[in-house]
């Protein structure tokens, strides 16, 4: 489908021409195409913009996906992708993506545009989860915006509590929600706190739980690489 918004390489005009246009100021870059400058980004544009990365195959993860639903502002210099196909697929990393392939599982991924993208909720976890600082920043920014999804997150971190470095992510929530700093052990009465007193369905309780059922686990070997 050829969406009257976004322009890709030889589609319709060639990449001269679509240079040359950005160079006018009529477009501007979007992900792998060009949208027209007057025009209003949105998910939508952002994940179809994708498409020539992702095609069938791959699902929008990590930073790539927070910039599609909207819980990071600046699009990924590199993106990054995981499978969804029950096909493994060997797939070099370009300057322009990283693809892993250990697989996703359905309940974890949405349509976008036709486009295959982590749940917000997931998205939100591999974030909070990953060893990038920058990304568990976003993470905690996101999650200090967006409560629903922080409580979606820890309610999974919960459901998975074996779930590769899920106490890290455990512990970014809980930063968000203004709690002690991941490592201080203010944490630990924090989250005892929570527990005996927080109200059973809010956020900071949830939270405070999924930290206690990763405490009983080692964590495995990760998931995305």
């Amino acid at each position: 489908m050829v969406s009257p918004f976004l322009f890709f390489a030889d589609e319709r005009m060639a990449l001269a021409e679509l240079t040359a246009a950005c160079l006018d100021g009529i477009l501007v870059a979007l992900g792998e195409g060009f949208m027209p400058a007057d025009a209003v980004e949105s998910p939508w544009m952002r994940a179809r913009s994708l498409r020539p990365l992702l095609g069938d195959r791959w699902a929008a993860v990590r930073a790539s996906a927070a910039w599609i639903h909207g819980g990071q502002t600046v699009e990924p210099t590199r993106h990054h992708a995981q499978r969804v196909s029950a096909i493994r697929h060997i797939v070099r990393g370009t300057a322009r993506a990283q693809y892993h392939e250990v697989r996703l599982g359905a309940a974890d991924v949405v349509t976008v545009a036709g486009v295959h993208v982590t749940t917000p909720a997931r998205t939100l976890i591999d974030l909070a989860r990953s060893g990038d600082a920058a990304e568990r920043a976003v993470a905690c920014a996101w999650a200090a915006e967006e409560p629903r999804i922080a409580a979606a997150a820890t309610l999974w971190l919960r459901a998975h509590p074996r779930f590769p470095y899920g106490r890290r992510a455990v512990d970014a929530l809980r930063c968000a929600h203004g709690s002690a700093e991941p490592g201080d052990a203010a944490q630990h009465e924090a989250r005892s706190s929570d527990m005996s007193h927080g109200h059973p369905g809010s956020p900071g309780t949830a939270i405070a739980r999924a930290g206690a059922d990763e405490d009983r686990v080692a964590p495995q070997e990760e998931v995305t690489r």
